[in-house]
């Protein structure tokens, strides 16, 4: 019998691929089809790697043309798999009107100074022009209105476009919003997840934050709840790691990168601050000693290809500023302060990249299943 390929893809109309809905040739997984003498070979395209799928699919290819062409044609099937495209995910949260930036400032490990660099961060784009917002999202653990000495302070109420809205606390020319506004000094925050998440949607999208360049985003240690709750609500920008250098903190640090990373959160990763990166004594400014190890943050940027945004050696001065609610960034002409500029245009570069290069991030969906956080994209 003289075997033709309109015979055969009429017969491989009488098929289908399982999750394709049309016939094989209408869903366009039939590429091609060749014929010689009685040897029929058919080029199939899924869009699946299952295994048992792809066996489904030859099987039937073979059934088909000897039930409906040629019991005794010779059959060969070539399975390829395509997976589709993704299709560019939307902005799923609720962007803050006003607001160009936010930059989620964590670190996987507490007592690395995150907090620290936060508010030199915002002390520094401040000091550049930028108008920028900082939102103290450590719900266990508040320290902004220490750092910015306004520990007394309260936010007001103001009204805008007839709604009641928090008016952030200002200071060194940053708006500041903290659980600490709201919480006595000596009182602990025992709270479960949904109620700090509450806590925390109230602080972004009740407060009157007007037009910012930046909004840093303050995320406490590790890889919990508030992260999620912050993801969820906000579409960041992008992410900037802290770490020390020794290898307790890398590891953490590494953690936070992995956050980050997962399909189903991908916030894009600015790059990694070594923090405490080494000491000089004032009586020996030429010495440098690397009491935490040295390189850590550096070399585990360039083994998880992000980049390195800068070091900060570990200087009491640093710590004494913070304590007095007078960011180290506020000094002039100091050392620190010129590192700490550096570190910051590193961050405004990272993030104009960003910007140029990719779409705005996508906010994720939590939802709870069987007592476990699921995190998957809305």
């Amino acid at each position: 019998m003289k075997l033709n390929k309109k015979d055969i893809s009429k017969a491989l109309e009488s098929i289908s691929v399982s999750g394709e809905g049309q016939n094989m040739i209408e869903s366009g997984v039939v590429k091609n089809i060749m014929v010689f003498n009685d040897e029929v070979i058919v080029d199939l395209t899924l869009s699946t790697p299952a295994m048992h799928i792809k066996k489904r699919a030859e099987v039937d290819v073979i059934k088909a043309i000897h039930d409906l062409v040629y019991e005794k044609a010779k059959v060969k099937v070539n399975i390829t798999v395509e997976a589709p495209s993704k299709k560019q995910p939307e902005i799923k949260g609720k962007p803050i009107p006003g607001i160009k930036n936010i930059i989620a400032v964590a670190s996987g490990k507490g007592g690395v100074g995150k907090s620290t660099v936060t508010a030199n961060l915002a002390v520094s784009l401040a000091k550049m022009g930028f108008n920028v917002g900082l939102l103290d999202a450590d719900i266990y653990g508040p320290s902004a209105t220490i750092m910015f000495d306004v520990e007394h302070e309260r936010p007001l109420s103001v009204t805008v476009n007839g709604k009641s809205k928090m008016e952030p606390v200002q200071n060194h020319g940053v708006k500041i919003l903290s659980i600490g506004f709201f919480t006595k000094p000596n009182q602990a925050v025992i709270w479960r997840g949904p109620m700090a998440a509450k806590a925390l949607n109230q602080m972004i999208f009740d407060a009157n934050w007007g037009e910012l360049d930046f909004l840093l985003v303050d995320l406490p240690p590790g890889t919990g709840d508030i992260h999620l709750s912050i993801m969820q609500s906000l579409p960041i920008t992008g992410s900037v790691i802290v770490s020390t250098p020794q290898n307790v903190a890398l590891a953490d640090a590494k953690k936070g990168v992995a956050m980050f990373r997962q399909e189903s959160i991908n916030v894009p990763i600015l790059g990694i601050i070594e923090n405490m990166a080494y000491f000089t004594p004032a009586e020996l400014p030429d010495n440098k000693y690397y009491i935490f190890g040295e390189r850590g943050a550096k070399n585990l940027a360039e083994d998880l290809q992000i980049p390195f945004l800068g070091e900060i050696p570990l200087v009491q001065s640093i710590r004494e500023a913070g304590d007095i609610g007078r960011p180290a960034a506020l000094q002039d002409n100091s050392s620190i302060t010129k590192a700490l500029t550096e570190i910051t245009k590193e961050v405004v570069a990272e993030t104009v990249k960003r910007n140029t290069a990719l779409p705005p991030t996508e906010a994720i969906k939590i939802t709870t299943m069987a007592g476990c956080s699921a995190v998957n994209k809305k």
